[in-house]
């Protein structure tokens, strides 16, 4: 990718690589799993082009950041944590426009509800607020996956089997190679079910609040992983300005089948909040 800076950066007691591009206002690109910053590769240059400084992290043991050596370690609260401290470490101090897609989305919605005075506003995609997406019999049925990643070693079996063949089927061509090469890496695979394993409870049974940032929920229709009521219903969390919008003809990487129109929206969103 053109015109990026890559940077080592110590925070909450690792280190994250970090690609930067850009200056101006701050946008903060978090990804999920099974993903590093790379899912963002259509939006980094745009936003930059755009007028932002764009920082998009691989976080906790993806990519080419640190493992952490415990399932503990991967707990929401040292996620956040992790965001928090690498913002600090790049003395990033005026609020922040955060966007969080699928595991990344989880933790944007805890730095929204925990530190609201960091961002300027959020985009969470594809997954909706915690107290919402454990809501409702779809969304169970379509987390189904989940609970088999909670199994040690299982999961790591089933997820390697036939040359990655589940991953593969889910993946264009070129992203798949790029998600198998990266979890391919001596450990990155657990590290990655180590987010699922440490948070399943927390995230099914604890108590979340609400945030009063202004919230952007993006859902796309061919989502095979997530139902459109817990993105749609994450408005009853959302005490400040709420907005959503509904994808089509896009798989659960929006960002990647639908590069140009989600550009135009985060564009447009940012923009609708500058003074």
């Amino acid at each position: 990718m053109d015109g990026i800076e890559y940077r080592r950066v110590a925070a909450n007691g690792l280190n994250f690589n970090v690609a930067l591009a850009g200056e101006g206002p701050p946008v903060l690109l978090l990804h999920g799993f099974p993903d590093t910053h790379r899912v963002w590769q259509q939006q980094i240059g745009v936003l930059a082009a755009a007028g932002y400084r764009v920082i998009a992290p691989d976080q906790r043991g993806c990519g080419d950041s640190d493992l952490a050596p415990r399932v503990r370690d991967y707990r929401l609260e040292h996620l956040r944590d992790d965001v928090l401290g690498l913002l600090d470490a790049l003395d990033v101090r005026e609020p922040v426009r955060l966007v969080g897609h699928d595991w990344g989305a989880v933790v944007g919605w805890q730095l929204a509800i925990d530190a609201p005075q960091r961002w300027h506003s959020y985009v969470a995609m594809s997954v909706g607020h915690p107290a919402e997406y454990r809501r409702g019999i779809e969304q169970k049925l379509r987390g189904w996956y989940a609970f088999m990643f909670l199994v040690p070693g299982l999961a790591e079996t089933l997820l390697r089997a036939g040359n990655w063949r589940a991953l593969r089927s889910l993946s264009a061509a070129a992203e798949a190679e790029v998600r198998v090469a990266a979890l391919s890496r001596p450990g990155r695979l657990t590290a990655g079910l180590r987010w699922y394993r440490a948070n399943a409870w927390h995230i099914l049974t604890g108590r979340y609040g609400k945030t009063p940032l202004p919230v952007f929920g993006l859902w796309s229709d061919g989502d095979f992983a997530l139902a459109e009521s817990q993105m749609r219903n994450s408005r009853r969390q959302v005490t400040g300005p709420w907005r959503y919008a509904r994808i089509e003809r896009a798989s659960h990487w929006l960002q990647i089948d639908r590069a140009d129109d989600i550009n135009r929206l985060l564009l447009d969103w940012f923009a609708a909040r500058t003074p």
